[in-house]
């Protein structure tokens, strides 16, 4: 019996019983899924998501939602393989889906390590700098960011429906923000599987995540200021979605990762026989024959050194010609359908329209590669005039399909690829600096993401088409104009960043941090034998002050073997613009101020283990003395419950209160064991 696929709302599955549509297999054309949203209540689902996931996740620190991720992502991955074996039937071999399955779910492994690691345990995240905004420090600001009080509307694409339904779901939770994810039509029976073995972990708060099986209906028109529309997909469809009324009236935040007609260029020192070469051709066939050409960032444009343009074809020729393509299950299928029927004639109507300006060299438009279903055989087309071509960098055939262009000079590649207006990723295969140079700095205003291959990196280079969690994925212009994923970047699209203003006092408690200014107590107990728990933001040591002799700076010197010229000799130092003369190491003034701070006995204070922002702001001359203000800066708890981070602020100070070096310190103290 064929599944009817259900939408997850308020908490509960919820199975349409009319305006069905057919999900056809890929491989053979069967009917595996029929799906329709017809009878949701999109603005309960709405009204769900702020009143009651919102706030659930709003409750946990940061922390504490990464928590959740990397327990989720624990969960997935050893129930992965029933993915697997179902998405099969989208076309995609067992590699294609390592990408979009183990892709997606290492995704959530690195945001759930990002947020413990660079977020704060806390609700809300405080931007590094402070604004002085009075003479007398009285009056400063600082910007924080805090959670949206709204949802998240994910609309992906059809060609990876667990990465792209995870890629967005991570940043938005862990920024506590809660989500309505719709996936396309024609594999969302894998992201409905994906999403029930979501929901029966049991991990997320109630109405952290919905998700509609067909259409979106009229969600969009209870969308306000405080919510998001993350987008993939064509640019007609992402038109219409910025466009829509309440998108454009409430000012909805609108995130777009659209068509791109990607490059890859090859470097003209990367002739036959070069490392580089072989590279160029191995990531071309790669990236036009993984998910059968159905990626966002697969190579569409290939431009080539104009004489080495026939080689080039040869060579592709060569590894296109005789492709295993067939049923995605088979071991050695190396390339399966297309998603559908309708998208395979999508594409042969795009290889016609491109045939105005290129002529195909490899592959035949109308060759199925297999019997049955949406196959179609890899296609190579060599542009006949690039300088008038206009279709080849505005035509896009997501298939298994790309045009050689070929170039007169690196000026005239540059030109031709930024005729695209916006791209993903472009990419850049050769080993000469000037080349890289060239390519790299001119083509960057047009791309999210260039990646330069050579024999250095190729071995472990993760390929054109690798978006990562770390690195931003979006690009301008045609591209949409959108960023996704970049680490800690991607959760701050959930956030609003908001100015504060007030005295230091009142900003340090809000913000959980000491600022410069507020208030600075001085315990009887020196901080470092109190534990994480004890300790209190402000609290500080006023140290003693110690004399530096030249016999120091000399002993520094002889024991580290530091012996620069504005150590050890007078005359050079004086000579020097920045020095009056001889002056103590940077390092020597760190050493004493650590003298005089320490609490040497064993205690609560378990290890240095870092030191940020430091800064050296005046030079420290023989018989000039120097002491320290120690003060408790900010607290973090640590990945383990045994202790947690503490960043204090050090500013020494000279005989005349002038700052001569400031910085944070970082140590791990040791937490009381629970009771």
């Amino acid at each position: 019996m064929t599944a009817i696929l259900q939408s997850y709302a308020e908490d509960r599955w919820v199975a349409a019983t009319d305006g069905l549509a057919d999900i056809a297999s890929a491989i053979d054309g069967r009917v595996v899924a029929r799906l329709s949203s017809r009878g949701l209540d999109f603005a309960a689902m709405v009204r769900h998501a702020r009143e009651v996931g919102g706030p659930a996740l709003r409750r946990r620190t940061f922390h504490q939602r990464a928590d959740l991720l990397k327990a989720l992502a624990v969960y997935l991955s050893e129930r992965k393989e029933p993915l697997y074996a179902l998405a099969a039937d989208t076309g995609a071999t067992r590699r294609d889906n390592l990408i979009d399955i183990d892709g997606g779910l290492g995704t959530i492994f690195a945001y759930a390590s990002r947020g413990r690691r660079e977020l704060p345990s806390e609700r809300f995240l405080l931007e590094d700098g402070v604004e002085r905004l009075s003479k007398g420090g009285s009056f400063i600001g600082v910007h924080v960011l805090t959670p949206l009080t709204g949802v998240a509307v994910h609309i992906n694409a059809f060609n990876f429906p667990c990465w792209g339904l995870l890629e967005k779901l991570a940043p938005a939770l862990l920024a506590g923000v809660p989500v309505i994810t719709k996936p396309a039509s024609a594999t969302a029976y894998v992201a409905e599987a994906l999403v029930k073995l979501i929901t029966e972990s049991g991990i997320l708060p109630a109405g952290a995540l919905q998700f509609v099986a067909g259409g979106t209906g009229d969600l969009l028109d209870h969308l306000t200021g405080q919510d998001l529309v993350a987008f993939t997909g064509s640019i007609e469809t992402s038109e219409k979605l910025r466009n829509h009324p309440a998108i454009s009236r409430n000012a909805v935040r609108f995130v777009a990762e659209r068509d791109s007609l990607n490059a890859a260029v090859l470097g003209p020192d990367a002739t036959p026989g070069t490392p580089e070469f072989d590279l160029f051709v191995k990531e071309v066939v790669r990236e036009m024959t993984a998910k059968a050409g159905q990626k966002c960032t697969a190579i569409r444009r290939i431009l080539v050194p104009r004489a080495l343009e026939r080689d080039v074809i040869a060579a592709l020729a060569q590894k296109l010609t005789g492709l295993a393509i067939g049923d995605p299950r088979q071991e050695a299928t190396r390339m399966g359908p297309l998603v559908s029927i309708a998208q395979r004639d999508d594409v042969r109507a795009r290889i016609a329209d491109l045939s105005t300006e290129a002529e195909v060299v490899v592959g035949d438009p109308a060759n199925d590669g297999a019997p049955g279903g949406a196959f179609l055989a890899p296609v190579l087309l060599r542009c006949t005039d690039p300088a008038r071509a206009r279709k080849v960098h505005s035509v896009e055939a997501f298939g298994p399909v790309a045009t050689v262009i070929a170039y007169d000079d690196l000026d005239q590649a540059v030109e031709l690829v930024r005729r695209g207006e916006g791209s993903l990723v472009a990419s850049v295969f050769t080993h000469d600096d000037a080349v890289a140079d060239a390519l790299v700095f001119g083509l960057a205003p047009f791309h999210g993401r260039i990646l330069v291959v050579d024999r250095d990196c190729a071995g472990e280079s993760t390929g054109h088409g690798s978006p990562l969690p770390g690195l931003v994925h979006g690009g301008p212009g045609r591209a949409g104009g959108g960023e996704e994923l970049g680490g800690i970047r991607g959760v701050h699209h959930y956030l609003q960043r908001t100015a504060l203003q007030g005295s230091p006092a009142r900003l340090s408690a809000l913000t959980r941090t000491w600022l410069q200014g507020a208030p600075a107590p001085v315990p009887a107990i020196h901080p470092f034998r109190r534990n994480y728990e004890e300790l209190a933001v402000g609290e500080t040591v006023e140290t003693a002050a110690r004399t530096i002799t030249l016999a120091d700076i000399e002993h520094f010197a002889e024991f580290t073997g530091d012996a620069f010229y504005a150590h050890m000799d007078e005359a050079a130092a004086k000579a020097n613009p920045f020095f009056p003369g001889r002056v103590a190491h940077g390092y020597l003034i760190l050493s004493f101020a650590a003298g005089l701070f320490v609490d040497p006995a064993p205690g609560p204070l378990l290890a240095n283990y870092g030191l940020d922002n430091l800064r050296f702001l005046k030079p420290v001359s023989p018989g000039d003395s120097i002491r320290v203000r120690l003060t408790v800066k900010r607290k973090t708890a640590a990945r383990m419950p045994e202790y947690g981070e503490v960043r204090w602020d050090v500013e020494v100070f000279n005989q005349a209160d002038e700052t001569v070096a400031r910085y944070d310190l970082l140590t791990m103290s040791a937490r009381p064991a629970a009771a």
